[in-house]
């Protein structure tokens, strides 16, 4: 037998006797060349209904209930709304945190019927993505809807997915803070319209594997599918759509067939049998509503995209005034965005030069994805490269390198590495010195690229400064390359170079290796970015590399080189755009 298949329902008393139904056929369709684990997330079920679900266990399937109050209890003081969190609506956004052991994991709402072998969602490869799930229908095939999910939550209609069925990377989600990223959201914004699925939607935009729909086929008036829903691997009773209440709703057959099969079938036949006509036209009002609802938040002036976007634009624009004054000041050395909270990297801390077997096996993963995350940026065009000059440079050094570079967006580095690339330099890593801060404090995904990904951080600690030192002399010397930003400042979209530091060009003269310049010259493409200015094109402007003299001291050299450097970007900013460099 495999290792047992984590499986999540989450339901209070009220609801369990549905999910003892989607359960029922889940278990009579699996495999049972697997053992499953499911879990019930819950904080009320009565011990009566706990033992309606047990009898359900057998030599494949163990039954557990998860108390959720305990987590909601540990985690109290995060929780600023804790009746919110109360919702089982919510509980899947704790399966990752409340489970650390688990690395994947599936979710499914307690409304559903599983015709298809389950084990075979678990094949499927997430370890790329946060979770993967179906397409909601409702977005893709309902217009109010759609224009909701694309205007108001800020995903398009397509992409959009139903949260009723997840296959979770619970590792991606704690690695990401997918919880924090939640409860921080949910002070921001109250979604209204699919709640949890608006949030989920919100904060896995771009990491998210869409499944074949037959592994959510959503059932509700006015929505259709291109195959027999008896040929769906899951069937799910979406809105009012409940057979429960409606006898002769879509799919209702194939739910009592099951239903049949379970202590609770007189049960939910006497639920339907008295559900009146006043509760019917409740859940006709309660439709109309939920549409009438899509359209309102739409509309308003205020909504979470509309806001978010003129909170960013009106961010972008006080950068760029505390640019023109610190430009004026003359203080260019200075960053005019704050940078993260920082602790001084102690001697010892880093393995610089990738000694120890850890540290190479964390780089090849973080290496790994960046790759990934960068040509993610490429396809979805946020990062845009229209012509790289001067490759020819790159390829043809033969010796390690001090590679220069204007610093104006986080993501000019990643435009260095697709320079690196095309340079067919493989056999030489390119490193990238980076700010203590930005080593220390990231969290995340980011943070797991700035400590893992050949990265060379400096530090506020003169002795590990000296590890620093040592360890970039000894890298360059056995013919890596090395990134730097002699301008030692990130200015947003800044188009003119700044005045250089020596630091880097001193390593350079001290490793008796050359400086390969490159200015990146930008332009505004035809794509708005979501803080209301325009993406930027990128031009990669590789010079010449400059070799220091071997008849002079590295201070010399240093400053030969600084010089020399500042004179060719200042050479190709007035090329390109043709005008003066002045400050």
């Amino acid at each position: 037998m495999n290792t047992k298949l984590q499986i999540f329902y989450a339901c209070d008393d009220a609801f369990v006797k549905y999910t003892i139904v989607s359960l029922r056929s889940m278990i009579e369709n699996a495999s049972k060349e697997h053992n499953y684990h499911v879990h019930i997330l819950n904080t009320n079920i009565t011990e009566e209904m706990k033992q309606r679900v047990l009898e359900l266990q057998n030599e494949s399937f163990e039954i557990t209930f998860d108390d959720v109050n305990k987590y909601l209890d540990s985690i109290a003081e995060k929780l600023p709304l804790r009746h919110y969190y109360s919702k089982t609506t919510y509980f899947r956004f704790f399966i990752s945190e409340m489970f650390p052991k688990y690395d994947k994991a599936l979710y499914i709402d307690s409304d559903t019927i599983v015709l298809g072998d389950i084990s075979k969602l678990f094949e499927t490869d997430v370890s790329d993505h946060y979770l993967a799930a179906c397409t909601e229908q409702a977005m893709a095939q309902v217009g109010v809807y759609g224009t909701y999910a694309e205007e108001v939550v800020g995903v398009c209609r397509d992409q959009f997915f139903n949260a009723g069925v997840m296959l979770i990377n619970c590792k991606a989600f704690r690695e990401n803070e997918v919880l924090d990223k939640f409860i921080y959201h949910l002070g921001q914004y109250n979604f209204i319209v699919t709640q949890d699925e608006d949030y989920l939607n919100l904060i896995c935009k771009d990491n998210v594997l869409l499944l074949d729909q037959k592994w959510n086929t959503e059932l509700t008036d006015g929505l259709e599918y291109p195959y027999d829903i008896n040929t769906a691997h899951i069937l799910h009773y979406i809105m009012v759509n409940k057979p429960w209440h409606y006898g002769n709703c879509r799919g209702a057959d194939i739910f009592w067939r099951y239903a049949k099969e379970t202590s609770v079938y007189e049960m939910l036949k006497s639920e339907l049998d008295a559900y009146t006509e006043e509760e019917k036209k409740r859940d006709a009002a309660s439709a109309e509503n939920l549409y009438q609802m899509a359209i309102d938040e739409t509309n308003r002036p205020d909504n979470y995209l509309k806001r978010t976007k003129q909170e960013a634009h009106e961010d972008r624009c006080r950068i760029l005034e505390k640019i023109a004054q610190y430009e004026k000041e003359g203080r260019f050395d200075e960053d005019v965005e704050e940078d993260p909270p920082s602790r001084p990297i102690m001697p010892g801390e880093v393995d610089y030069l990738q000694k120890k077997l850890s540290t190479k096996i964390k780089a090849k993963i973080a290496f790994t994805a960046a790759e990934k995350f960068v040509d993610k940026l490429v396809k979805s065009k946020q990062l845009i490269i229209k012509e790289i000059k001067g490759i020819e440079h790159f390829s043809n050094l033969k010796s390690g390198a001090i590679v220069t570079c204007n610093h104006f967006n986080a993501y000019d580095s990643f435009a260095m590495e697709l320079a690196y690339r095309a340079a067919k330099q493989k056999k030489r890593k390119l490193f990238r010195v980076i700010r203590e801060g930005n080593y220390t404090s990231f969290p995340g995904f980011y943070g797991t690229l700035m400590r893992s990904c050949n990265t060379l951080p400096l530090s506020s600690n003169p002795e590990t400064m000296k590890e620093f030192t040592k360890s970039t002399i000894t890298l360059l010397q056995k013919g890596h390359f090395v990134l730097i930003y002699p301008e030692q400042s990130m200015w947003w979209n800044y188009r003119k170079p700044k005045p250089l530091q020596n630091g880097g060009f001193f390593l350079a003269a001290k490793a008796g290796v050359p400086v390969l310049p490159c200015f990146i010259t930008m332009e505004d493409s035809d794509i708005m970015g979501d803080d209301g200015f325009p993406i930027q094109e990128y031009t990669i402007n590789i010079s010449e590399p400059i070799y220091p003299d071997a008849e002079l001291r590295p201070g010399q050299n240093a400053s030969i080189m600084r010089d020399r450097n500042y004179e060719l970007w200042k050479s190709i900013y007035e090329d390109t755009y043709g005008i003066k460099l002045e400050y």
